[in-house]
């Protein structure tokens, strides 16, 4: 039986949400946070801390592009006298170098992750235009690694959307394990699109039980990978609902929820003009929702 829902502790996740919208924290430790950034640097020093431009890298997911932020700030500035108002091409410059913690404190120990992916719209401007016309702009594709325990996001790559999901499994496991440090990686949920012998293979030398759907004409024989043999001939033997129940899983929907939510919250159309614009907006929308579930 699923664990009933606190509704009450829920709503009260859902509603403490709102308050990173407008959190003036940076301003308490403003000159320390800058004197600590600037120690030992080279060149021109910084004059804003790195915890306003996280305050404005969430708005600016969120719903201010980067002159209407110039604006915010300084009307903001007019009521708190410390603030001070940042020009918007710095907000730029610093957004696109910001790295975003994932915050995976809460990660405890045999940890199970679910991959996924998806795709991220690249524009959303013209729409009647490259329907009239013909035009495809494409889009940027998301693989990501989730906790199924904490649905916390453990790693992401983005990539053109040309690139197939089960190329992506050894990288985004890689990095799964180095974000999550010494604990262990006990089983790993992918959908048909991981089925090859490489991931299965890869899995099994690193210690991790794969649960991988394997296609249903899938041979039981071994050829290159006695691992994915394995589990086709266990497949076959109790079946799909069998399998699907054995291993729960059900449990691979936690990235498919991750997704979901990134988009219901920021949307999935990219702002940016530039591709390493809209990479880095799309590595700020996940960063910060899983903040956000976080709360």
């Amino acid at each position: 039986m699923p664990e009933k829902r606190n509704w009450k502790e829920y709503n009260e996740q859902l509603v403490r949400r709102g308050e990173i919208y407008i959190s003036l924290d940076f301003l308490e430790d403003w000159d320390s946070e800058l004197q600590e950034m600037n120690k030992g640097k080279r060149g021109r020093p910084y004059k804003f801390p790195n915890s306003l431009m996280t305050f404005l890298a969430f708005l600016h997911i969120a719903f201010l592009p980067f002159r209407q932020m110039e604006g915010f700030l300084r009307k903001l500035a007019e009521y708190i006298s410390k603030l001070r108002a940042v020009d918007y091409s710095t907000i730029c410059k610093r957004l696109q170098k910001m790295n975003i913690d994932l915050a995976l404190q809460d990660i405890s120990d045999d940890v199970i992750i679910a991959l996924d992916s998806s795709g991220m719209k690249v524009t959303n401007r013209g729409e009647w235009m490259r329907d009239k016309w013909k035009i495809r702009k494409g889009w940027i594709k998301v693989h990501i690694a989730v906790d199924v325990k904490t649905k916390k996001l453990l790693a992401l790559e983005i990539t053109d959307e040309k690139t197939g999901d089960g190329k992506m499994l050894k990288p985004l496991v890689k990095k799964a394990k180095k974000n999550i440090g010494n604990k262990k990686i006990k089983r790993v949920y992918g959908d048909g699109a991981y089925d090859s012998r490489e991931n299965f293979n890869y899995l099994n030398s690193e210690g991790i039980e794969p649960v991988i759907k394997t296609r249903k004409n899938a041979s039981t024989k071994a050829r290159g990978s006695s691992a994915r043999a394995k589990c086709v001939r266990e497949r076959k033997k109790i079946g799909y609902e069998g399998w699907k129940d054995k291993y729960r899983y059900g449990l691979r929907w936690a990235a498919e929820t991750f997704l979901s939510g990134v988009k219901r919250t920021f949307g999935e159309t990219t702002k940016a003009r530039t591709m390493e614009g809209m990479f880095q907006e799309v590595i700020m929308k996940f960063g910060f929702y899983n903040m956000l579930i976080g709360l």
